[in-house]
């Protein structure tokens, strides 16, 4: 185990350049004594490792110096073909890439490491778009990517929901993220950093120059505050509902987590079997279209036009079946 962490720890250095003694703990989920105990160790090894003090400070290889200690274990080789499987680098247009880079990956591996890759491929395989969707059409993805690698402004024109549908925006990009089968570009426009559906750019020209990628900028930790705030803005009001057992039972599958998890904390049961619950909902009419989903087995008792509409529903689908 200790082993593996130096080898660790020298290989955090050789790609990310210098890096303080937290920093390492961090990433090695160790205490800073233990990373100086393997600083020392690594000394004694005759590695050419040294540390600044100071705010600026922190621990770094001498220029130049590479290590040969890459070797993969099982679960890493495993880890490595699950990473690239075939279908978001096709998109990116890197698909043929990918598949060179994993031919010289396996030919550079022991047999028996090459064999864990080959009953990984065997054993999973990805599919990301939903079961209702057949996947959207990305055309501009390959431009868009080639952009975000070369730090190279772009014009494009997009369409959205909102009037005027179509618009045109000059934008920085800053990364993609791939997200249940769709991609969205994360960009700055003008002063802010916002998110476009790929999917729903009509058109991009690469413009002259590069942009400034804010220094310390984190994708992951972006897009996690995104995601976040989408769902907290996601459900803004509340209906009171009676449910029958059996729609209790479906609502999970059918209306999602949160409205089950909301559900369950606010039950209160009738005399007939049925319960009452407050349900958090978008909108009167996001909330209409998917209360019709449980049919007769959710009545809605408030808000009031939410009511109406469910009412109206009813009658048109009693007339249609008369």
């Amino acid at each position: 185990m200790r082993a593996s962490r130096l080898v660790s720890l020298l290989l955090l250095l050789q790609t990310r350049g210098r890096m303080t003694a937290q920093q390492l703990a961090d990433e090695l989920e160790v205490s800073v004594r233990t990373v100086y105990r393997d600083v020392e160790s690594l000394h004694a090894a005759g590695i050419p490792l040294y540390g600044d003090a100071g705010p600026a400070g922190g621990y770094r290889l001498l220029d130049g110096y590479r290590t040969r200690l890459t070797g993969l274990s099982a679960d890493e080789a495993r880890a490595l073909f699950l990473g690239a499987l075939p279908g978001p680098a096709a998109e990116l247009g890197l698909g043929a890439v990918a598949a060179a880079a994993q031919l010289k990956v396996r030919a550079a591996l022991p047999a028996e490491l090459r064999d864990h890759m080959a009953r990984s491929q065997e054993r999973f395989h990805l599919d990301t778009p939903g079961w209702y969707s057949e996947g959207e059409e990305v055309p501009h993805l390959p431009a868009v990517a080639d952009a975000v690698w070369s730090r190279r402004p772009i014009r494009i024109r997009y369409r959205r929901w909102q009037a005027p549908t179509e618009v045109e925006r000059h934008l920085a990009p800053y990364g993609l993220v791939l997200k249940a089968g769709r991609w969205y570009l994360v960009a700055r426009s003008g002063p802010d950093v916002r998110t476009y559906r790929v999917d729903q750019i009509l058109e991009v020209q690469l413009l002259d120059g590069e942009f400034e990628r804010p220094e310390g900028f984190d994708l992951a930790a972006f897009w996690r505050e995104y995601v976040a705030d989408f769902h907290a803005r996601l459900h803004q009001g509340q209906a009171l509902v009676r449910l029958s057992p059996r729609g209790v039972e479906r609502l999970p599958g059918l209306l999602g987590r949160v409205v089950a998890e909301a559900v369950a904390a606010s039950v209160r049961p009738d005399r007939d079997g049925w319960c009452r619950a407050v349900v958090p909902i978008e909108s009167v009419d996001h909330a209409h279209t998917e209360f019709l989903k449980l049919g007769a087995e959710l009545e809605v008792l408030e808000p009031a036009d939410l009511r109406d509409r469910m009412a109206a529903s009813a009658r048109a689908l009693a007339g249609l079946y008369r």
